[in-house]
């Protein structure tokens, strides 16, 4: 059972505390549609933690980020990069699944920017709870979210940014966007990802 939801001034003090406020949240319309709320997962007190979008079906079914298909690519990616997956913290920008109904199909869409806004404090309680050294935007969502601006993914893509606290911001693509793009080309794109996540392979360097 989850620990109750701490009233809105209570301060976020474990993940059981986050995972109960972010199910009971609604200061969004994405958690009422959604089957439950996803948090991050991983160790806490990471080097490094990620953060991608939005949970996607998958994920929003087991209450787990990044177990479908783009989590798989991205631990593939993690591992040839040489970061330790289960050394790292994985989370979302957006705790809850936005999706649109096709069928019986449930079809990502892209949370807005005022749901990411509504969900940008959860996030910085999660950061407080992990205290990494540095963070990986995975894609534009995330970006945003972690830097509190729009940034260009493809121009600012391998570099690091800070965010106003001081912590390093590595910019790169969402692994989702590999799987979008051109299966020619999709090695490639893979190779160039992988370069990008090599440079937070610094934080479990010896």
């Amino acid at each position: 059972m989850p620990e109750p939801a701490p009233p809105p001034a209570q301060r976020i003090r474990t993940l059981a505390q986050l995972k109960a406020a972010t199910l009971a949240c609604r200061e969004c319309p994405i958690g009422q549609f959604a089957t439950q709320s996803v948090i991050g997962e991983g160790r806490l007190h990471a080097r490094l933690m990620l953060v991608g979008e939005q949970p996607g079906d998958q994920e929003d079914l087991q209450g787990r980020p990044f177990i479908g298909p783009a989590g798989k690519l991205l631990a593939r990616a993690l591992d040839a990069a040489g970061i330790p997956r289960e050394q790292a913290f994985v989370s979302n920008a957006v705790k809850h699944f936005k999706f649109e109904l096709r069928g019986k199909r449930r079809i990502h869409k892209s949370p807005t920017q005022r749901e990411i806004a509504a969900c940008q404090h959860w996030l910085e309680d999660e950061i407080a709870l992990v205290q990494p050294a540095g963070l990986v935007a995975l894609g534009a969502s995330a970006a945003r979210s972690l830097l509190g601006r729009a940034v260009p993914v493809l121009a600012n893509r391998g570099q690091w940014l800070p965010r106003p606290d001081g912590l390093p911001v590595l910019v790169t693509l969402h692994p989702s966007a590999l799987l979008r793009g051109d299966p020619e080309q999709r090695e490639p794109a893979f190779e160039a990802f992988v370069a990008d996540l090599r440079q937070a392979q610094r934080f479990f360097a010896r």
